[in-house]
């Protein structure tokens, strides 16, 4: 089995070296290219058996807002990683609430963007501040539980909530918290429920917007 990238960015020179970057991630990655959205959604309309999108955002035609958006209604089981040089809070906010699982900045390492297809390729959700300091750490844990308890979750939920923050897939978590990858995703569905939102990228928008970094 193949895993399939498309990369949805107008430079060709920038869409070269990311696809060269990109088949660092597995042996078996496979990089299409478009240069708009026009482009990138005719390719998914002839074969929607994607493993994941990346999209610029300042895109000529159809921005990559727009195409978020679309590819979120019309191909919801493809992913979408979003890579910018436009990585303002507000940016990375609008890009996840379009529907994208990641956002890295152009500015970024190269290590950066293939730890960010590695996380949602496993089912997780990458934000541009998924490494934080340890000081920063036990405060945003604090922020996680007060979070939490507001919404009513029980203790295990928060504690998968704080994960699902870090950007960790379901079988991360887990590995991590002892646990069948079955009971994560009852406790990540309830999370979802408990805060009225249908998709991981939604509740870190809710939790990012409450003050919690993720």
């Amino acid at each position: 089995m193949q895993t399939r990238i498309l990369i949805v960015e107008d430079h060709v020179l920038v869409r070269e070296a990311m696809a060269l970057t990109l088949a660092q991630v597995r042996e078996d990655v496979v990089c299409e290219q478009a240069s708009n959205a026009a482009d990138a959604l005719a390719l998914l309309e002839a074969d929607s058996d994607c493993d994941l999108v990346v999209v610029d955002l300042m895109l000529p035609e159809i921005n990559g807002f727009s195409l978020l958006g679309v590819v979120a209604k019309r191909f919801p089981a493809v992913p979408a990683l979003v890579v910018s040089a436009l990585d303002d809070r507000e940016s990375v906010h609008r890009a996840l609430k379009a529907g994208a699982s990641g956002f890295v900045s152009k500015a970024s390492p190269s290590n950066t963007l293939i730890e960010a297809v590695r996380t949602i390729l496993s089912g997780g959700v990458f934000t541009p501040e998924a490494a934080i300091g340890s000081d920063g750490s036990n405060r945003n844990r604090r922020a996680s539980q007060a979070f939490a308890e507001r919404f009513q979750l029980t203790a295990a939920q928060g504690r998968v909530l704080e994960l699902v923050a870090q950007g960790k897939s379901n079988r991360d978590i887990a590995e991590f918290l002892g646990l069948s990858e079955g009971t994560v995703k009852v406790h990540v569905s309830a999370i979802l429920r408990a805060l009225g939102v249908t998709s991981r990228a939604q509740a870190l928008l809710m939790m990012t917007r409450a003050g919690l970094r993720v």
